[in-house]
């Protein structure tokens, strides 16, 4: 007979289940459990003999549970919190001292928000509430990035100072070629920059969007388009055209169109394109004798003055004419372009000056600024560079919000909120001022912000006969032979003309004026050629470039040139004021509704839809509510179509009891009385 066997002869001891179990790794950026020495630094682990020779805590220490493997106390866990990834601890065991992103300033996210959270829509509907509240929400993450990444933006304006009581218009140019470094006197120096071209003058010249292109004409036919930073020619050209009156402009203007690849140019006869390489690729004869060109860049469209006084506007995209416009004002030989509303202003030889848009026939205001003829007429551009205005950019590389469209979208729901008069419906600062000047020898600065009123005034010894703004609120005048630049107070006050910035003496009388974006440099066009100045702090030192980036290639060029024909505003929402396109039109809703009430005869609104009770056993269908609501309705309908005829009958009758003759009966020779 078998016997088990007993325990510690033949059969070895079963092993324990804590004693099988792995003993848990401790890492080192753990606490430790043990007390340290006063001034000890917590350290990484030792070996394993040391730590457990290491010397146990006082017996009077509150221990849960003692392990069998490991002479250490357990602690009891806590329960597991959840921490942002910036709170928890580093590899390296070192805590970060300032988690979370990087704090703001108030006053920076203040220069980029557009909402004033202290007023609210009142009354509004919930879809609407909330609507407005996800704008709200992305617009304050939004300005709070474009706080943060303006430290991106690393360079600075210019800006010239004199000495103590030293006037900065005595300042000549080779002064502040020698105080600047090399590459911007290399842009004015006049061995590098400086054309004589005495044979074809005077000329007139036009900049690219970008800055780094100039095209130039001259009134003997000689058309000229170069890179002028690197100084290569791209293309020279003559068309042979003769001058028809030395009294007139330029006999050919160059402008450039959306981009420097193609090249508008305003012939003796007919209007002409070319290419960058001098090839002409249309003449387009409907528009003829045109003495003034203008684009603009967000519809396509070029704009021409010509000398029979009509505005022409030529979509360039398709090739079609939007519209032809008679001023009826005579010859139009000044013009000048809003880079806000893209609205063209037009002076006229009776002081005035016209605002046009083509989806009007006349003019949407008329501005009475001199006593004599107007001379020049220029806009002031301040807030219409894209890194300038507050609009919705997330200032990341692989996120480009669409300029126009997301800035309508916005402006729809803070019209709702603000009112259509806020300047918080479009976000960036508008452009205030234009500046005229006529026969009368005056220089006026208008506020174009609805009241048209001059702000200042000043009386030149000869008259301006060019002006131009610069992206910083600089405003030059081309007097005879002399260019004077005045400078504002601060970035939002007008050109004080008081006192000039900078004044320079040419070689020949101003044709032509423009200063170059996104460099402190003015073209002057002049009788004997083509002279840059260097103006500091005429432009933006940023410039964004997803929209105009002065160093793209061919390709960039090309994948810009589709996206902003796909992204093109049409011409018809060209318009006084953009914000109007946010509003509601309350005058075509009251009257499509009083239409609505003479069709029907009744108010529909007038009274609260019928809302049927609810009945038991199966007669509160979806059908029988619907057959009852419109049962209800049909008798409403009956009754207030029966008021409406009684009416009629009414008022039908008063008229004949009016007319009816209250004497004898009608005669046949009562048509012979008188």
């Amino acid at each position: 007979m078998e016997t088990a066997p007993k325990r510690g002869r033949d059969v070895p001891p079963k092993k324990d289940k804590l004693q099988i179990k792995r003993k848990k790794p401790r890492r080192y950026w753990e606490e430790e459990t043990v007390p340290t020495s006063a001034g000890a630094s917590p350290g990484p682990p030792r070996n394993r003999k040391n730590r457990e020779l290491r010397p146990q805590g006082a017996k009077s220490t509150h221990i849960l549970k003692k392990s069998r493997i490991s002479k250490k106390p357990q602690v009891r866990k806590k329960p597991r919190e959840w921490k942002n990834s910036e709170s928890q601890r580093s590899l390296s065991g070192a805590q970060d001292p300032f988690p979370g992103p990087a704090p703001v300033p108030v006053e920076v996210v203040q220069k980029f928000c557009r909402i004033d959270k202290s007023r609210k829509l009142p009354q509004s509907k919930a879809k609407t509430r909330s609507r407005l509240e996800v704008a709200e929400a992305e617009e304050e993450e939004t300005s709070i990035k474009a706080a943060r990444s303006e430290l991106l933006l690393a360079e600075e304006p210019g800006f010239l100072e004199g000495e103590d009581g030293e006037d900065t218009a005595k300042i000549c140019q080779a002064d502040i070629v020698e105080a600047v470094d090399i590459a911007s006197a290399a842009k004015v120096s006049e061995e590098h920059f400086d054309l004589n071209l005495r044979q074809f003058g005077p000329y007139r010249l036009n900049y690219s969007r970008t800055g780094r292109h100039l095209a130039f004409g001259g009134r003997r036919g000689h058309v000229a388009a170069l890179d002028w930073v690197t100084k290569k020619l791209m293309c020279e050209i003559n068309v042979m055209e003769a001058v028809r009156d030395i009294r007139s402009v330029a006999s050919v203007s160059s402008q450039f169109l959306h981009s420097e690849a193609l090249l508008a140019v305003a012939q003796n006869r007919w209007l002409h394109i070319y290419d960058n390489q001098g090839i002409e690729l249309h003449c387009i004869r409907r528009c003829d004798r045109v003495t003034r060109l203008e684009f603009l860049p967000f519809h396509f469209l070029l704009a021409t003055a010509s000398e029979t006084g009509f505005l022409t506007y030529l979509d360039v995209s398709v090739g079609k004419i939007v519209a032809a416009l008679n001023a009826r004002a005579g010859r139009l030989d000044v013009m000048s372009q809003n880079p806000y509303n893209a609205v063209i202003h037009l002076g006229h030889s009776n002081g005035t000056v016209s605002l046009w848009c083509p989806a009007m026939k006349e003019p949407l205001a008329k501005i009475l600024c001199h006593r004599g003829g107007v001379r020049a007429v220029a806009v002031d551009s301040t807030g219409t560079n894209p890194l300038h205005r507050k609009s919705l950019w997330t200032f990341e590389m692989d996120t480009h919000i669409s300029t126009f469209g997301a800035e309508l979208l916005f402006a729809s729901l803070v019209v709702q909120q603000h009112g259509p008069d806020s300047d918080l419906a479009f976000g960036w600062s508008l452009p205030r001022y234009m500046a005229t000047s006529g026969l009368d020898h005056q220089l006026k600065i208008f506020d174009l912000r609805g009241t048209f009123q001059p702000l200042s005034t000043r009386t030149l010894p000869h008259g301006a006969g060019h002006l131009a703004f610069s992206q910083r609120g600089l405003l030059v005048a081309g007097m005879g032979d002399v260019v004077n630049i005045w400078a504002g107070q601060g970035k939002a006050s007008p050109p004080s003309l008081e006192q000039p910035y900078l004044t320079h003496r040419l070689s020949g009388p101003v044709h032509g004026l423009q200063f170059c974006p996104f460099e402190d440099v003015l073209g002057v066009g002049h009788s004997g050629g083509i002279t840059s100045m260097l103006v500091p702090g005429a432009a933006e030192p940023n410039f964004d470039g997803l929209e105009s980036n002065p160093y793209r290639s061919r390709k960039q060029r090309q994948e810009w040139e589709v996206k902003a024909l796909l992204e093109k505003v049409p011409a018809e929402l060209i318009c006084l004021d953009p914000r109007a396109l946010a509003e509601v039109d309350v005058i075509s809703l009251e009257q499509r509704k009083k239409e609505q009430i003479e069709r029907l005869g009744y108010d529909p609104e007038a009274k609260a839809p019928f809302q049927p009770k609810p009945k038991q056993k199966g007669r509160s269908s979806t059908a029988s509510l619907l057959m009852r609501k419109r049962k209800v309705m049909d008798e409403e309908h009956r009754d207030k179509v029966r008021q409406s005829l009684e009416q009629q009958q009414e008022l039908q009758q008063q008229k004949e009891a009016k007319t009816k003759p209250t004497g004898a009966w009608p005669s046949a020779l009562d048509r012979f009385v008188r």
